[in-house]
């Protein structure tokens, strides 16, 4: 069986950078002579492995702003999908640490918004509206903002004609929908500021997916359940090569899904470890 790894599978900068913080923030916790609790606001990432990790270690995710508030010492780390202004501003209310470890590319958007809709633009955000990133990206907008996936969306909010809009999209979205979205709101008649905030590492990603999985007979997606990139890559994936398979680990893996002469891509979310990558990669190798 031949298989191939993408090279892009796995940890983007954003969430690297999120969880080593994470991690040293437990090990400098554990030589304080003044051990304090550890919180996430949300799941640091969309990962249950790590997630269930950092838990072994003492790290509690909270998940509500009424929980937030109820906490009165320690440390709480803002994930790297970033929150609010809301969420942000609370938190600095409080007696607590915080650690703010949002991705560099998020917070980007969060000041485009800021601005351009201090400035009377109507912000649109290309993105999922359930996502925490969009919902971060949404609290730091000084008007009504539209969350759209697809023109629908949009057509649904019956905008007036001529109002200024700002397009940005969340940093995982499919750039290829993007594109389609832009070229039919800026058909409309609309005075548009369009800016693609979609993460290079993310383009790069989907790219090689998609020509990895158009070479292969079977291709796997490695990723959390609830991770709305690798869904992407999925959905990528799926439209190249039948034989495309969502799973979270090398225990999900079926030893009937291919054939012993095939060719096997692998490729994997922005939030998998490499561990995680690695076990699949043996797995597949050596067990089916």
């Amino acid at each position: 069986m031949q298989v191939t790894v993408a090279e892009s599978a796995g940890f983007c900068f954003g969430v690297r950078r999120a969880v080593e913080r994470v991690y040293r923030q437990v090990e400098q916790n554990r030589e304080s002579p003044e051990r304090v609790p550890i919180y996430t606001y949300g799941p640091i990432i969309h990962n249950e492995e790590v997630v269930r990790d950092l838990e072994s270690n003492g790290v509690r995710v909270v998940e509500t702003p009424e929980e937030l508030d109820s906490l009165e010492k320690g440390i709480v780390i803002i994930r790297s999908h970033g929150v609010s202004r809301h969420i942000f501003e609370r938190l600095q209310e409080k007696s607590l640490e915080v650690v703010d470890v949002t991705c560099p590319f998020v917070k980007k958007i969060h000041r485009i918004v800021e601005e351009q809709s201090r400035e009377g633009r109507t912000i649109v955000i290309v993105g999922n509206p359930s996502h925490p990133e969009v919902e971060g990206i949404v609290g730091w907008s000084h008007t009504e903002p539209v969350v759209i996936e697809k023109i629908e969306d949009f057509n649904k909010n019956r905008l007036t004609n001529g109002i200024k809009l700002c397009i940005v999209a969340q940093t995982t979205f499919h750039y290829g929908k993007f594109q389609d979205l832009v070229e039919k709101l800026e058909k409309m008649g609309y005075d548009i500021n369009v800016l693609n905030t979609i993460c290079n590492a993310t383009q790069e990603r989907q790219t090689e997916a998609r020509s990895l999985a158009a070479q292969s007979d079977g291709m796997l997606v490695v990723g959390g359940k609830n991770s709305s990139n690798t869904q992407k890559l999925f959905e990528i994936c799926k439209k190249e090569c039948d034989h495309t398979y969502f799973i979270q680990t090398a225990a999900d893996l079926q030893p009937d899904w291919f054939p012993e002469d095939a060719r096997v891509g692998i490729t994997a979310g922005a939030s998998t470890p490499h561990n995680i990558i690695e076990e699949v990669q043996t797995h597949v190798r050596n067990e089916l």
